[in-house]
């Protein structure tokens, strides 16, 4: 009803919508009045809409670095570098060479889009847009939320574990779960300043715990067997689970750099974000593969270990130190705040771009929401952490493996490498971006070839019967053979990049 024509409305129906009216104002304006608040304390309200260059000012690019740092220092890291022997049976030399040599290729990806935040001033998913098109990217956006969403739950899982161990069952892993839940996501709240802030000192307490942590446990990896018989579905399964845990962060690469100054920055951002992702990968996986073959042959690590319970394992390593260990299991357990903190974050962007509507409400409402979601899934999949965490990072890398290469088709072939190319101003215009006619169509026509070649716990393809798990590798490269002949397609349709 409209308030212009209130003198046609009868007395009594006057004072009602008097009420109304003064009851939406008020709303309004205490909104209004928190939101100001929330504003003056540092809170970020931006979500999805790009960063105007005049903002883009932040010349600190080894910021990045730290972020990237500390999200991997972490116990959840550590533990994806135990699935190498204790999942896929390999041993020493296999898991090291796999970890290594399999880092030194995924941490491309990510490291790479981490300079479109700079140059574009945009958001991950929002950039897709120009690859993926408006209502299109709604499709891989959807599976990186899922991902995010995952990774938080895995997340609060192993510090609820670490910090339950430490109480020696006084304290449930629910407890603990809560409790890592409700930190990462006051420091994600604030946004992009307080995370940078937060993330640049994260990373020392726990460096110098895993370091330790090697002094004290070294004595026992001396003499752990190298080499195992091998076989090529273990290597390949395991190298899906790298490819599942770096590739992934591409979903979310360009959120931590929107700020950044464009000019000459390509270079130093990707090398800040190589060196944060690759490094903590290597060393932190490496040694949980290391520590994993040895608690076969020492019983107290072994029972702490039981069930996958890599709080426990970490508990186990610090018993010597006494009191003094049962602190640093407890530094341990907070490695996963970071890791939480800056998925929290990134989570909040995606919901805008699935409802596009959503984009004028404040980005950390949904950080909140992203908390509910993933307190109740941390709480029941508490103690089946093993079987989760394969299946998991084994089917999020076959999607995220077909998103990277189209985007990069996009940048390199059809916009000639060249973020001039890029029309920031059609970012949230469906008529004059693409349909995703070309990307969409890539990515699931890849899968009538990565299904048969999928190897998982419930479902294994003819293929990967015979050959092991290639669905990564498959997404990857079918995906960029038939990009560029159906984007062609869509280009001479609309008449428009």
């Amino acid at each position: 009803m409209s308030v212009k024509n209130r003198d046609a409305i009868p007395a009594h129906g006057s004072e009602k919508l008097d009420t109304e009216v003064i009851t939406v104002e008020v709303a309004s304006s205490t909104n209004s009045s928190w939101m100001k608040r929330l504003a003056t304390w540092g809170v970020e309200e931006r979500g999805i809409v790009p960063v105007p260059l005049e903002e883009r000012t932040d010349e600190q690019y080894s910021k990045l670095c730290f972020v990237w740092f500390s999200s991997n220092l972490t116990i959840l890291t550590f533990s994806i570098g135990t699935l190498g022997p204790v999942v896929f049976q390999l041993g020493l030399r296999d898991s090291c060479l796999v970890i290594l040599l399999f880092n030194l290729f995924c941490t491309i990806f990510p490291a790479y889009f981490s300079t479109w935040g700079a140059h574009l001033g945009m958001r991950q998913m929002t950039l897709s847009r120009y690859t993926f098109g408006y209502y299109g990217v709604i499709i891989p956006c959807i599976l990186n939320l899922i991902g995010i969403i995952g990774f938080c739950t895995l997340n609060c899982i192993l510090g609820g574990q670490a910090l339950a161990s430490v109480t020696n069952g006084h304290l449930s892993w629910t407890v603990g779960i809560v409790i890592f839940t409700v930190v990462s996501v006051l420091v994600s709240f604030f946004g992009y300043n307080f995370l940078h802030w937060f993330e640049r000192l994260a990373w020392i307490p726990v460096l110098i715990a895993f370091i330790i942590a090697a002094a004290v446990g070294g004595k026992h990896l001396h003499n752990i067997p190298s080499h195992v018989p091998v076989t090529a579905p273990a290597i390949l399964g395991f190298v899906g689970q790298q490819a599942g845990f770096m590739i992934t962060w591409s979903g979310y690469s360009a959120d931590y750099g929107a700020y950044l100054q464009p000019v000459g920055s390509s270079w130093k951002v990707f090398t800040y974000a190589y060196l944060g992702l690759f490094l903590p990968n290597v060393f932190v996986q490496s040694f949980g593969a290391a520590v994993a073959i040895a608690a076969t042959s020492i019983p107290a690590w072994n029972d702490a270990f039981a069930g996958g319970n890599v709080g426990g394992l970490i508990e186990a390593i610090y018993q010597p130190l006494g009191n003094f260990g049962k602190f640093l299991t407890v530094i341990m357990s907070l490695s996963v705040s970071p890791n939480l903190v800056s998925i929290f974050y990134s989570a909040s962007l995606n919901y805008q771009v699935i409802v596009p509507r959503l984009f004028v409400v404040p980005r950390y409402v949904f950080t909140l929401l992203t908390a509910a979601i993933v307190l109740p899934l941390s709480i029941v999949g508490a103690h089946r952490f093993d079987a989760a965490i394969t299946n998991f990072l084994g089917l999020i890398g076959y999607w995220a493996s077909a998103y990277v290469i189209v985007l990069i088709i996009e940048h390199v072939y059809f916009r000639s490498n060249k973020f001039s190319n890029y029309d920031l101003d059609v970012w949230n215009d469906p008529k004059r971006l693409p349909w995703g006619l070309g990307a969409l169509g890539a990515g699931i026509l890849s899968f009538a070839l990565v299904i048969p070649c999928m190897s998982q716990v419930w479902f294994t393809g003819p293929i990967a019967k015979k050959t092991g798990d290639l669905g990564f590798e498959v997404a990857l490269v079918l995906s960029g053979i038939l990009y560029p002949p159906i984007r062609w397609l869509e280009i001479k349709l609309m008449g428009h990049l």
